[in-house]
């Protein structure tokens, strides 16, 4: 991704290319295999995703860039400064798959009330993606919430990426679990008494309850949208009324 980047600002197209014109080539793409307006519909439920980490990292006084569209990859937000501590980087991390739920939920109020079958599909995949990215381990947002309870709670992430490949086998996972692999590492030699755990990691009790219950509370929302809103799109009835994809 850092070389693909390196390239593009080298050929001077600057930051353009590498917002608006990204966001415009992953609009190409999707539009090409899925058709224009759940491409146009996905990239804007991307998009709102991460305009909840840029919100919450500008909230925090972190400096931070625009989203990078990458097809097929996602977005992604470069933070310019890092967070100071594990909650500020829980409350970023938290951001992104708080907004991005509630722009699924628009399009899936919206779908029903209309009755349009490619807006429901938008939907399941903003359900589906922001519930994908609450696994509990980093390069995933859930990785960065979860770690103001304990880098250990990582490991929990491990047989979560191994089933969910031996369910969907996918060259994508392969490189999040690589990508996962060196905080996999951190998490074994993590300790309470080190001097990290004592200032990055140090948060108080009421924080953390806060966070799991944000974490769990959203998670099992995603849940229940995902499945539901599957069982819709395979049986139909959501559909019945007369809409037209």
């Amino acid at each position: 991704m850092k070389l693909l980047l390196l390239l593009l600002s080298g050929l001077k197209l600057g930051k353009v290319l590498t917002t608006g014109g990204t966001m415009l080539l992953s609009l190409g793409v999707y539009a090409f295999i899925f058709g224009w307006r759940y491409a146009a519909g996905f990239v804007l439920l991307l998009l709102v995703h991460e305009m909840g980490h840029y919100t919450a990292a500008r909230q925090k006084g972190l400096d931070v860039g625009a989203p990078t569209f990458i097809p097929f990859i996602g977005a992604w937000i470069e933070l310019k400064d890092l967070p100071h501590d594990a909650q500020t980087e829980a409350y970023v991390g938290l951001g992104g798959p708080l907004l991005g739920t509630m722009g699924a939920l628009v399009c899936y109020l919206v779908a029903r009330d209309a009755h349009l079958p490619w807006l429901l599909a938008v939907s399941y995949a903003g359900f589906f993606l922001n519930l994908f990215n609450l696994i509990p381990l980093p390069p995933f947002d859930g990785g960065r919430i979860t770690a103001v309870l304990s880098p250990r709670i990582w490991l929990l992430g491990v047989p979560v990426m191994i089933g969910l490949f031996l369910w969907r086998p996918s060259p994508m996972l392969i490189l999040f679990a690589l990508l996962a692999a060196p905080q996999v590492w951190k998490a074994f030699t993590y300790r309470a008494d080190s001097d990290e755990a004592r200032s990055y990691y140090a948060v108080p009790t009421r924080v953390k309850w806060e966070y799991a219950l944000w974490y769990l509370g959203l998670a099992g929302f995603l849940a229940v949208m995902t499945h539901d809103v599957h069982e819709l799109l395979q049986s139909g009835a959501a559909m019945r009324g007369g809409g037209t994809p």
